[in-house]
């Protein structure tokens, strides 16, 4: 009866893990708030993952993302941009401004310093 239950747990466990890592969680996507002088500007969080996971910014309007990392495990203490080869710290309790560029309409995905957590940045 011991292994019945080990296998069911094992089952389950790794099925966990399958959807954790590999399913497409929903997502909700936040459009940046314009601030004064035709900027945008989008705070995301980051305790665990991001919060939100996809922003939406508007092309050709200068942009900055807040990050403010609440999380203190290692993964998270950098975010990496590679397309715009952007690698930041992000100081734990405290706010991290990135530029970013909206001059090309796209997808662009980012991710902590282990690849492990992700977020997506959708300019339109």
């Amino acid at each position: 009866m011991g292994k019945v239950i080990t296998v069911i747990v094992a089952i389950v466990l790794i099925g966990f893990i399958l959807w954790w890592f590999f399913d497409k969680h929903e997502q909700v996507e936040v459009k940046a708030k314009k601030t004064g002088g035709n900027e945008q500007e989008v705070k995301i969080t980051v305790d665990g993952g991001y919060s939100p996971e996809t922003v939406v910014l508007q092309k050709g309007v200068p942009a900055t993302l807040v990050f403010e990392r609440k999380d203190p495990s290692s993964c998270l203490e950098r975010v990496v941009f590679s397309d715009f080869g952007i690698n930041e710290l992000l100081p734990q309790n405290e706010e991290k401004k990135i530029k970013f560029d909206t001059s090309k309409a796209g997808e662009f995905g980012y991710a902590c310093g282990m690849n492990m957590f992700h977020g997506k940045v959708v300019v339109k």
